[in-house]
């Protein structure tokens, strides 16, 4: 497995939750995993139940083995402070900038450069080593843009090339991208079983491959159970549906009572689970088209809390993805 694991996804596919459950997963058997969020939506704090995360590393879970997950929110202005202390020694002059409203205005104006900060963060983590030559994290797992917006954030060093052709911003961003491009990373997709996130992650991926990004695995989240085998057969008799609803319990056997009212509706229920199913099975047709392992993850019905974050990491788990 790749040391850095970016998960990106349409907007509405459950991304954070498929990214906090990844890094659990990868996390098992004694194994220390960062959860990294770049967006500054807190959405990590909500699914792990605690305050809202710092500017630092804060250990958020334990997992299942003894393994740790630890969390941090990337802020932009502070990344760019660390940077100016660690490459002019600009400590108290980046705190006084800060004040002067020097630092909101070079992320702002300057797209490339606050990816750069919010990426090399994160790269940072994954070469980071401790006294002994151990790496600090065995996994980083970032909690990325939406698919639309992922090709252009983790491709850095195009963006800042009109910006800085030289320099220790040209060199950071070309120390980002010999991570970001190489087998150390692996970018996945979370998508659902529908046109539009299906269509979208199919996009995603030819535009990472044609910027020569790493693509890992495509993660289909909240599938819901298959319940019947197929369409209702057409010649199917109306008359025995009813005499098994009132063998079920469900009104009387007599003509034109509740049994019988329920055929119809149940029926009509009936055609759009098998349309929706078909509908289903040509996405993951398309799905399979780029050639990409493809897992999927069941709908949770009770919705997600920390419960719910284990068992779609054991899920992730039993399917090799860790």
């Amino acid at each position: 497995m790749s040391r850095l694991q970016v998960v990106s996804g349409k907007g509405g596919t459950g991304k954070t939750t498929v990214a906090a459950a990844l890094a659990l997963a990868l996390a098992t058997e004694g194994k220390r995993t960062l959860l990294v969020e770049v967006e500054g939506r807190q959405g990590i704090a909500q699914l792990f139940e605690t305050e809202a995360l710092p500017y630092e590393e804060r250990k958020i879970a334990v997992a299942p083995g003894g393994g740790e997950v630890y969390a941090l929110a990337i802020d932009a202005e502070l990344a760019l402070l660390d940077y100016l202390q660690m490459f002019y020694r600009l400590g108290g002059a980046g705190r006084a900038l800060r004040k002067l409203g020097a630092i909101d205005f070079a992320t702002t104006i300057a797209p490339g450069v606050r990816d750069v900060l919010l990426t090399g963060k994160a790269c940072e983590a994954v070469r980071r080593k401790d006294k002994r030559g151990r790496y600090a994290y065995d996994y980083v797992v970032m909690d990325a843009p939406p698919t639309g917006r992922i090709t252009r954030f983790l491709n850095v060093n195009d963006e800042v090339a009109g910006l800085a052709k030289i320099g220790p911003i040209h060199n950071q961003a070309q120390a980002v991208m010999r991570v970001l491009k190489s087998a150390e990373t692996s970018v996945h997709l979370v998508t659902l079983l529908e046109e539009m996130p299906v269509q979208e992650t199919l996009d995603g991926i030819a535009e990472l491959r044609a910027a020569g990004l790493p693509v890992g695995r495509i993660l289909v989240n909240m599938v819901r159970p298959t319940l019947l085998d197929g369409p209702v057969p057409d010649g199917v008799k109306r008359t025995e549906i009813a005499r098994e609803l009132s063998r079920a319990g469900l009104g009387g056997a007599r003509k034109g009572g509740l049994a019988e009212q329920l055929v119809e509706p149940l029926l009509a229920q009936a055609a759009e689970y098998a349309e929706r199913i078909a509908l289903e099975q040509e996405q993951r047709a398309e799905l399979a088209e780029p050639g990409l392992p493809v897992h999927e993850l069941e709908f949770l019905s009770e919705g997600i809390d920390l419960a719910g974050l284990y068992r779609l990491a054991t899920t992730l788990r039993r399917q090799g993805v860790s």
